[in-house]
């Protein structure tokens, strides 16, 4: 049940997501791998074995333990910290430097009793900075972490030089220390670097969405000025001078009433036709913008068959919402790799079949009962509205898993004698009777 609830809330997540979660998960394990290989290994042979010395490399390897405590609890701050999102506060800098500094003397009073061989001190002294770099390399310049290692190593060579420690030991020293923090540098630091970029190129994409619904809504808004923004002007002339004329008796006024009338029955046909371009989709359009849209969100798109002109207009607008809905699915659910769109047409009948993997996620929001899928959101948009609007055509869906991960839609549509008129390309709010409509007006 457990292993479970963590593949569901892997596959839940975005790949930039896990990508993030990986990297961390990465850092939160490297300082234990390498204290439980560099400070285990040496008690086999290296570490007298004595009470004293045993004692002091015991008393080291938790000093290590809970540096990489400390490790893993700066690991995501650290993060915050480079991305930009957060800081590092000092008073958590402190603890790792104090225990580095323990660390540093235990590895002096061992090497003084004479507890230890020179690949012993070596190996440990190697291991000593690393789980206090991890954190180190993220809230500081590479320059300043650089300066910052070399001043560790050279305080590490005066205190092994102070207890007495000579010859190609202390010499080695330097560059042991120096493996160490270039390693975790090397390590985090590109890794940090890709997340980052990562990011920024994901804020750059939500930026540019929102701005292109920006401009969209200010393309509605200057076609409606320029369909309203004369007629209402005249109405409002119109019929300030329908007053002054009705005021004074004249019979004129009602020909200004009636122009008013007529201009403002005409504005509204124009708002219905401004308002119809929005909400009809082309096929042709649809299908090249879903394959341009999967493909730039990585996935591979292959699209077969051709639309021509031999398709109704009402027929062409409801597959082009069928494949917008299904393209905008394949994005929002599951992690997909590869989307196929075929439409084949013959004489009886069309039909529009779209077909993902990496559906494995998607199931429950894409079956029409839960979640995105379910046509409950505004607009009708979902299976259930896709039905709807097929229902109109005499169309029919079927959507649904159909094995292996992949998840398969397909749209049917007849032709021929039955296929309906042009009006029924319309919702079902904009077929109604025309009596109706001209009671509403």
């Amino acid at each position: 049940m457990l292993v479970r609830g963590w593949r569901r809330n892997w596959q839940q997540r975005t790949k930039l997501e896990r990508i993030d979660l990986y990297s961390r998960l990465t850092l939160s394990v490297l300082p234990w791998l390498f204290t439980l290989s560099w400070q285990l290994a040496p008690f086999d042979s290296d570490i007298r074995h004595a009470p004293l010395p045993i004692a002091l490399g015991v008393a080291l390897l938790l000093v290590s333990l809970v540096q990489c405590l400390l490790s893993n609890r700066n690991v995501r701050l650290s993060y915050a910290h480079y991305l930009g999102t957060a800081v590092l506060p000092r008073r958590r800098q402190l603890p790792p430097l104090v225990l580095l500094l323990v660390s540093l003397g235990l590895l002096a009073t061992m090497a003084g009793v004479d507890g230890v061989t020179d690949s012993g001190l070596l190996v440990m002294t190697m291991n000593a900075p690393v789980a206090p770099a991890i954190t180190q390399v993220l809230v500081t310049p590479v320059r300043t972490f650089l300066v910052q290692s070399l001043t560790v190593a050279a305080l590490g060579v005066g205190v092994l030089a102070a207890v007495g420690v000579r010859g190609a030991a202390l010499a080695g020293v330097v560059p042991t220390m120096l493996f160490g923090c270039v390693l975790t540098l090397i390590a985090v630091r590109p890794s940090a670097w890709s997340l980052a970029v990562m990011w920024q190129a994901e804020e750059a994409r939500d930026l540019q969405a929102r701005l292109a619904v920006a401009e969209e809504r200010l393309r509605f808004g200057r076609d409606l000025h320029d369909v309203l923004g004369r007629n209402l002007a005249v109405i409002a002339l119109k019929s300030e001078l329908a007053v002054e004329l009705a005021q004074r008796g004249r019979p004129e006024a009602v020909d200004q009433m009636i122009e008013v009338q007529r201009i403002a029955r005409t504005s509204q046909q124009e708002v219905r036709d401004v308002v119809r371009g929005y909400r009809e989709a082309d096929l042709s359009t649809e299908l090249a913008g879903a394959r341009g849209v999967l493909s730039a969100a990585g996935i591979r798109c292959e699209v077969t068959g051709d639309v021509g002109d031999r398709l109704p207009a009402p027929v062409q607008s409801a597959l082009g919402w069928v494949v917008r809905e299904a393209a905008t699915n394949v994005l929002r659910h599951g992690d997909p790799r590869h989307c196929t769109i075929r439409l084949r047409t013959s004489a009886d009948e069309v039909v529009l079949l779209v077909e993902n993997d990496g559906a494995a996620a998607a199931d429950a929001g894409r079956d029409g009962s839960a979640g995105a899928g379910d046509g409950s959101g505004p607009g009708g948009s979902g299976l259930a509205g896709l039905r709807e609007r097929l229902r109109v055509v005499d169309g029919s869906l079927d959507a649904g898993p159909a094995g292996d991960g992949t998840f398969r839609l397909i749209a049917t549509i007849p032709l021929g004698p039955a296929a309906p008129p042009a009006g029924l390309g319309k919702p079902p709010a904009a077929r109604e009777a025309p009596a109706l409509q001209e009671e509403r007006r």
